[in-house]
């Protein structure tokens, strides 16, 4: 997967690409040394610390699949979770000397195979599997961290993968539905723009 040192650059190509973008008005174009190239799924998520310290999500956009290479899609998906999460509104000038950035690497997708829905409990560790559903009428992710943030159990994290698929909670017991586990190598700041640590 990924060092420490590829983990740090990441993270600040993230923060490089939306200060460009919002305050330079310099568009998706960064250059960047990272000497990482190779396609990952990844994920950038922003959090807001406001002025007690307290975190809260304003921005989570990225891409499961290694279609383009990792400092590609961390560019695309930093400014997507700035500006195109449609939760919130687009991250002003302001807020984002506020927010601190976080970028997870994913491992690739493992479709989990058993004969019964009840094999799923033994396949699926909370906390450390992010899971994706995908049914007939479309598909959903949920990161390792969110279950663990949450503090759900098993049932609990199967149940909102469906939810997040648009699905009716019991979706992951259908035939045509898939379940797939990964997991995530997560850096983020410890401040914003501060040093940059390795969650896990």
């Amino acid at each position: 997967m990924i060092g420490d040192y590829e983990g740090e650059q990441l993270v600040r190509l993230a923060r490089e690409a939306v200060e460009s973008f919002l305050i330079n008005n310099a568009g998706k174009s960064i250059i960047t040394r990272i000497p990482f190239a190779e396609k990952m799924g990844v994920f950038v998520t922003l959090i807001h610390l406001d002025e007690k310290g307290q975190e809260s999500l304003r921005g989570c956009i990225g891409f499961p699949l290694p279609e383009k290479e990792l400092f590609e899609s961390v560019v695309e998906a930093a400014i997507a979770a700035a500006t195109g999460d449609p939760r919130f509104p687009p991250l002003s000038p302001m807020e984002f000397t506020r927010t601190i950035f976080e970028v997870s690497v994913l491992t690739p997708l493992e479709i989990i195979k058993v004969k019964h829905p009840a094999e799923y409990y033994k396949h699926i560790e909370v906390g450390r599997d992010g899971l994706v559903l995908r049914w007939e009428r479309g598909s959903g992710l949920l990161l390792p961290r969110v279950a663990r943030e949450m503090g759900w159990d098993i049932d609990d994290y199967l149940s909102n993968i469906c939810f997040k698929a648009g699905a009716s909670p019991d979706a992951w017991v259908m035939p045509n539905s898939e379940l797939y586990k990964f997991q995530a190598i997560v850096y983020r700041e410890s401040e914003p723009g501060g040093r940059v640590i390795k969650l896990r």
